[in-house]
């Protein structure tokens, strides 16, 4: 099958049969895609191009439909046609079909391999083969006005270069006669070629019509003039002058309107000592491989904060590949950011790159639309590498890309230029932070590896106070080199102790917060408040509502505000909906927000901050624990956009989301005087920290609680402060410390009258006496904790209770009253749907029937505990459960499955950071999958979690 763009867009099938799709709107698409064989064309390039005005369905609707047209076309292959794929890929479409079955590529083909040939006759067969191709202008039937321009200006260009080439080929065969009346033809149609004037001058002087020559070049001159304003070139001139001393030399002398200068190489300096980057560059090289012979420009738009290395990169890999560019290497600073200078205007950055290329001012034309023609005509069948660095947007790199295959463009900006992403093909790549061992490079690169290596400590400070940006690096390492007597150590505390005020190297350009400055003076008011704000909040990353909150806007408003800041790369967008920034723009953010907005105002947007995680929390704590009593909390503001979850999963979810940000919140209310929202905060965390096993965390947190409820001598938050961290005490075996707090927590909780809080810590504090192997006294507290529940009419709570005085009963080896308690305890479950009691509930029957031999109904148990705890996201149940589940499989000779599970739990408790995780690695080096029990029914319970098989595991109160 072959496709023909040259003309009218065809399919020609090998039985000779020529297909034409119907619609204009089709062939234009097939036409797109088969521009850039291979390679994904995005949906916003095709809507673009398909479509003037686009209707809202053509991304949804119309655009799929239009496809699975053509798709159904390109399926009905003739006999001996090979099959053309046309598939949805990546946010656009991608059409696989060998490059050389298209007429336009197989045109550039022909006209590489002609460039390449030496003899004047054989190079005119093979450009003049190459022209034959074309049928009429390409994309004749498909395409029309301003999008014709954009996709066919370059193809064009090479039509005529490849004509021109043949005609240059013909006179330097001597067939100078056979060109004359072609050449005077061309003239007439296409009067600004200068080109094409030479070489009918050139035709004419050798065929003896030196007069006819001479009148050639008046009436070109007088259309110059005319038309643009200007004398003719250099090169016409001088075949003019040639003429007249009657010297004229073969056409070769007179072969471009490109001015016969030095091919221009303008790369800047190399970066001494670039390090890493590797995954890049290899992009990078990719893209130069990648690039078609046929289709347009390659263009490559390299995106990311200040500072972080964007021109440093393209550099270094321009120098790496200037020899593949033989015409040349462009470099331009658009002034996008920067402080001595406003943007170039994009008529001053062409001028710019035709004055680089030999064009002289004189002959610059006077329009931003001429001197990009002339500018692209000049590049036509050229292999030129152009640099643009340092762009604002998109609207100023476009004049600048050359409309011809051939050239590669490199671009840099500190905004994401998606316009020239999804508009013009650019491929785009943002550049991030060094990495570790990067940024442990540059240093040793800088200073000297001996230095470095003789002072880790203070490198890995350096490192993590520069946040691994670049620019950061750069300017410590100097101040470092310059002062080689000083201690990095030294360097490293005046880091921590002066921040932003560290990196200021001696100039505008090596300062950190000039630099940073020019991104966010390009904001807008709103915008550049919400960057501000973003400095005060607790971190390390923000979602959308909470961001809302921050600022006090709605979230669609707030939305489109961070959009913005990520276009801009002030902010990064690290996973979906939620963004972060390095350390470094954090202070200076904040540094902004402290000169800027009055500390009234710093304070609200904090306030409105701290109160929406309290109230989302709380909301999620509701959904995850319905059976605990609430607390009273104030009114969320109506500049504060809680976020409104609806079930357990979704509130696990947002938990693990926000882990970091709560714990740096609960720090932050205190540190700000706020201290209700101090300690009400992580009695909303309860929960979840225990089904994920942070225990760590909770004791961390619960400490900031009591200390803040006791400034506010608030009796209950002292309490649950108390219960809150004899819960994670007891979880770490430090069974004092638990049992001191619990007892405290009781004490308050009866001065208060809160009956359903005493229940609650009675069952806590049974657990830890349980696990000290007080029984007797464990079993007391848990009846009084069934008192307590029966007389608030609490069915989950005497279910849970229940369940506990079964799994009592087990320990004690009365395993049938046990799990008679748990049936019992299980029907109340069932009743309020309480999947987390439910789930301990299971485990104890398992562990009852297990101890009964019922080794079928044990596992039978296990697995629905498992499932439960599973569904409610409990880490350290799972794991538990897990490991009481082999002890039943191996048990019941099952070695190979008990393996399996024990090695489950042992992944789960190492995750975790749990101590539990040696014991289980204790059964699995006893009972590998080799090795055989000496008798049947063996019972690995000799290895228990938890002091005691696990019991103080199933206490949920």
């Amino acid at each position: 099958m072959e496709f023909r763009l040259l003309g009218p867009v065809e399919i020609h099938r090998t039985t000779g049969e020529t297909i034409r799709l119907r619609r204009r709107q089709e062939r234009l698409a097939l036409a797109v895609m088969l521009l850039s064989p291979g390679r994904v064309v995005s949906t916003e390039r095709l809507v673009d191009l398909l479509w003037e005005r686009p209707p809202a369905s053509a991304t949804r609707s119309a655009l799929p439909s239009l496809m699975s047209r053509i798709r159904s076309v390109l399926g009905s292959t003739g006999n001996g046609d090979e099959p053309v794929r046309l598939v949805a890929r990546g946010g656009g479409y991608l059409l696989r079909v060998q490059p050389d079955s298209v007429d336009l590529h197989r045109f550039s083909r022909l006209l590489d391999q002609a460039r390449a040939i030496k003899e004047p006759t054989v190079r005119s067969a093979r450009l003049a083969a190459a022209l034959e191709l074309w049928r009429g202008p390409a994309l004749a039937d498909a395409v029309s006005g301003a999008v014709r321009d954009r996709l066919c200006g370059g193809l064009e260009e090479l039509r005529f270069a490849a004509i021109s080439d043949r005609i240059d080929a013909e006179l330097d065969a001597g067939r100078h006669a056979n060109q004359v009346a072609e050449l005077a033809r061309l003239t007439e149609e296409l009067p600004l070629r200068e080109r094409l004037h030479g070489q009918l001058m050139i035709a004419l002087y050798r065929c003896g019509r030196r007069a006819d020559a001479l009148e050639t070049y008046r009436r070109a001159r007088r259309v110059l003039v005319a038309e643009l304003g200007l004398e003719p070139g250099r090169q016409l001139r001088e075949i003019h002058a040639s003429i007249i001393a009657d010297t004229a030399g073969p056409a070769g002398d007179t072969d471009r309107d490109m001015p016969a200068a030095t091919a221009p190489e303008q790369l800047p300096l190399d970066l001494a000592g670039f390090v890493g980057r590797a995954a890049y560059l290899h992009q990078l090289d990719a893209q130069l491989t990648a690039r078609s012979p046929a289709t347009a420009t390659t263009t490559c738009v390299i995106t990311g904060t200040a500072g972080v290395g964007k021109t440093a990169l393209a550099v270094h890999w321009a120098h790496r590949v200037a020899d593949q560019f033989p015409d040349g290497q462009l470099y331009l600073n658009l002034h996008g950011f920067d402080h001595k200078s406003p943007p170039a205007p994009a008529g001053e950055a062409v001028r710019g790159l035709l004055e680089a290329l030999g064009v002289p001012a004189a002959r610059i034309p006077t329009t931003v639309e001429t001197q990009a023609g002339l500018y692209r005509s000049l590049l036509s069948g050229r292999r030129v590498l152009i640099v643009l660095d340092n762009a604002r947007d998109a609207e100023q790199v476009r004049p600048l890309l050359p409309g011809t295959p051939g050239c590669l463009v490199v671009v840099t900006s500190r905004n994401q230029l998606t316009g020239l992403v999804a508009l013009d093909g650019a491929h785009p790549m943002t550049l991030g932070l060094l990495a570790w061992d990067e940024a442990q490079e540059l240093l040793a690169c800088r200073l000297g590896a001996d230095r470095t290596t003789a002072e880790p400590d203070a490198v890995h400070q350096i490192i993590t106070r520069t946040a691994q940006l670049p620019l950061a690096l750069a300017i410590v390492a100097a101040r470092a080199a310059t002062n080689g007597g000083q201690p990095l150590a030294a360097l490293a505390r005046e880091l921590g102790e002066t921040g932003l005020d560290s990196f200021d190297g001696g100039d505008r350009m090596a300062d950190l917060r000039a630099v940073f400055s020019w991104s966010y003076q390009a904001l807008g008011a709103a915008e550049a408040r919400l960057f501000r704000l973003l400095g005060l909040h607790p971190g390390p990353d923000v979602a959308i509502a909470a961001a809302a909150s921050l600022a006090g806007t709605p979230v669609p408003q707030v939305r489109a505000m961070l959009a913005t800041l990520a276009r801009a790369h002030l902010i990064v967008e690290h996973t979906t909906g939620r963004y972060t920034f390095h350390d470094l723009l954090r202070a200076y953010a904040a540094e902004l927000a402290h000169r800027h907005d009055p500390g009234s105002e710093r304070r609200a947007a904090l306030h409105r901050t701290l109160e929406h995680y309290l109230h989302t929390a709380y909301g999620a704590h509701q959904l995850l624990s319905p059976h605990h009593g609430p607390i009273p909390l104030a009114a969320a503001g109506s500049q504060t956009f809680p976020e409104h979850l609806v079930d357990a999963r979704q509130a696990m979810a947002w938990y693990a989301a926000n882990h970091r940000v709560l714990l740096n919140a609960v720090r932050l209310a205190a540190d700000a005087g706020m201290d209700a929202i101090a300690w009400q905060l992580p009695w909303t965390l309860l929960e979840f920290f225990d089904r994920q096993g942070h225990w760590h965390d909770q004791v961390d947190i619960f400490r900031v609680a009591l200390d803040a409820a006791c400034r506010l001598a608030d009796p209950a938050g002292q309490a649950h402060a108390h219960r809150g961290l004899g819960r994670a005490y007891g979880r770490l075996r430090r069974h004092a410390d638990a049992y001191d707090h619990l007892l405290r927590a009781m004490d308050l909780y009866r001065d208060l009258g809160d009956q359903a809080s005493q229940a609650r810590t009675h069952a806590n504090l049974a657990g830890i006496l349980e696990k000290q192997g007080r029984s007797a006294e464990a079993i007391d507290h848990d009846q009084q904790a069934l008192s307590l529940y029966r007389a608030l009419g609490d069915l989950s709570g005497q279910a849970r209770t229940l369940n506990n005085i079964g799994w009592y009963h087990a320990l004690q080896g009365d395993h049938l009253a046990a799990i008679a308690h748990c049936q019992q305890a299980l029907e109340l479950l069932l009743q309020t749907g309480d999947r987390r009691g439910q789930a301990n509930t299971w485990h104890s029957l398992g562990y009852a029937h297990h101890h009964l031999r019922h080794y079928r109904d044990a596992a039978s148990s296990y697995q629905h505990a498992l499932d439960r705890y599973r569904e409610v996201g409990d880490r350290y149940h799972e794991a538990d459960t897990l490991t009481h589940l082999g002890d039943t499989q191996y048990a019941a000779n099952n070695l190979d499955a008990a393996h399996h599970t024990w090695s489950q739990a042992r992944d789960i408790l190492d995750a975790l950071g749990h101590p539990d995780a040696a014991k289980v690695n204790a059964k699995l080096s006893l009972a590998h999958p080799t090795f055989a029990p000496s008798s049947p029914g063996l019972d690995l319970t000799a290895l228990p979690l938890g002091g005691s098989g696990g019991p103080g595991a199933r206490r949920r109160l």
